[in-house]
Formats: structure tokens, sequence, C-alpha cells
């Protein structure tokens, strides 16, 4: 879906920053981008959200680089069978689909907010799940170094703090010309159970790609999101088919969501954050 989204910027000539953690891959993405759409102006930039210190060094060359950025796409995710934890003690899933994003996202707003106008807000667009209504929050073991019985409850719970996150945000946003909105793709055929290897693993793969929505059209939701005039209006809200919708009703706890962004910057390592 990253690549469907990035393809599209591209081709209405947007200057595009492929952020990848797999340098062939990331490669690859731009030469077909540019390929597809004609546009020269895209650029691939390693980028590991499953390292704190990648995702700060990532962060750091956009601020210093870049005169503008007026969308943020938080697209990256994992599913899967991961019970191993990071370099930065953080379960693997958790970071890559959360924690990074989280950390990512706060460490961008000021370029954010420099680039949004009245009537023309700067834009994030955090991908969610319907797989957010099965997500629960343990603030003590927020960062899943437990083991879960179940593996896929790391990826539920992650979406759900992706929702919860959004919200957040987009409460200490208000007065400021940025957005943020969450997005649920729906089911869709990509690679994201790789994770689970072995025949399980090919079977679900299979199963999604045969049944559910392609790429293309699990990508909609999100350019809806990032370039409708009306979605520009609304912030902390959940999109899904292109039409705004509703999270689980526990997502619109206010006090749930302010302590998990409270321990998220625990966690995050990001306690001065203002």
């Amino acid at each position: 879906m990253g690549l469907e989204i990035a393809t599209e910027l591209a081709r209405r000539g947007a200057r595009v920053l492929v952020a990848c953690p797999f340098p062939e891959e990331g490669a690859s993405a731009r030469e077909h981008i540019v390929r597809s759409t004609g546009n020269h102006d895209v650029e691939f930039l390693h980028l590991d959200l499953a390292s704190l210190e990648s995702t700060r060094r990532f962060a750091a060359n956009i601020l210093t680089s870049e005169p503008r950025l007026d969308i943020l796409v938080n697209n990256a995710g994992i599913g899967g069978s991961f019970e191993r934890t990071t370099p930065d003690g953080i379960n693997f899933v958790m970071q890559v689909n959360y924690f990074g994003k989280f950390l990512l996202t706060l460490l961008l707003l000021p370029l954010l907010k420099k680039s949004g106008k009245p009537g023309e807000p700067s834009r994030i667009v955090n991908t969610a799940s319907v797989l957010h209504n099965l997500g629960v929050v343990d603030i003590d073991n927020l960062s899943c170094k437990k083991i879960n019985f179940f593996n896929l409850e790391y990826y539920n719970d992650s979406k759900f703090c992706v929702v919860l996150f959004t919200r957040e945000l987009a409460k200490r946003l208000r007065g400021e010309n940025v957005v943020v909105n969450s997005v649920n793709p729906g089911a869709v055929g990509t690679r994201i159970f790789d994770g689970w290897h072995g025949l399980f693993g090919r079977v679900v793969t299979w199963f999604f790609f045969c049944f559910f929505k392609t790429p293309w059209q699990g990508a909609q939701t999100a350019l809806h999101v990032a370039l409708d005039e009306s979605a520009g209006d609304v912030s902390g809200e959940y999109f899904e088919n292109c039409c705004q919708s509703r999270a689980i009703s526990r997502a619109y706890n206010d006090k749930l969501a302010n302590e998990v962004w409270e321990a998220s910057l625990r966690i995050v390592k990001l306690d001065d954050f203002k």
C-alpha cells in the first residue's frame, strides 16, 4: 500500500520521500515510481522504525534538508509471530507499528507546523486497522516485554494505540495548522503476514491476495484523507472506505489516550517533549 500511495502522490506532482528499512527495496520502489509517473523528484531515505536511533536520525535529516513537509503518511506495519524485542527493549511489532511512528511524528511536528497554513493544513495520516477493535492497553506493559499467549495481540494492541495516539495528538494540535486522522484500509492482500513463517503464513497470504482488496484499493482511504478537501477540515477522526467513520467506543476515552501518550513519551525517551 505504501508503494501505491507514494506513486499516486508522485503522479500528482508531489516531491515524495520514500522511507524504507531495506535499501534494495527502497531503491527499487523509487525506480518504479519514477518510471510509472515520470516524476523524478522522488527520493529513497533509509528508516528503520524498529530502531529509535534510526528514527531520530531520519527525522533530523528531514528537518535540516527539507524546506517543508505537507503530508506525513505513517503506513509502515508488520504482522505475524514476533516474540522478540528490539535493541530498545520494545516488542518488535509494537515498535514498528506504533512507537516508531509516535516518535517520528513528534520529531517532525515543527516542520509540519511550519508548512501548514489556514485553510490548507499539513496532514498526518496514520494507518490503523479494523483489528484495533480487539486491542487492549496495559499501561504497565505498554512496550509488551512480557510474552503474549497469542501473537496477533501485539498487532491488535499496536493498532489500538495508533487510534488513541491520533485522537490525543489532534487535541494537542488544536489551533495549529496541522490535522491528523487514522485510516482503516480494510483487509488487503499484501505480504504483511510473511512474519508467520512456514505453511500457515503462506496460506494466510494466499487467502488475502485471492479474496480481499488489492494494495491499490487498500491505499484509497489513506489517499482520500491525505488529499480530499473535506478530510482536511477534521482532525482526530477515523476513516474507512473513503468516509469518516467511528472507531471502537473505548478509543474515545480521553483519560486512556492521555495515559498512553505519557507512557509512550517515556518509552521512546522523549520526556522533554512539549
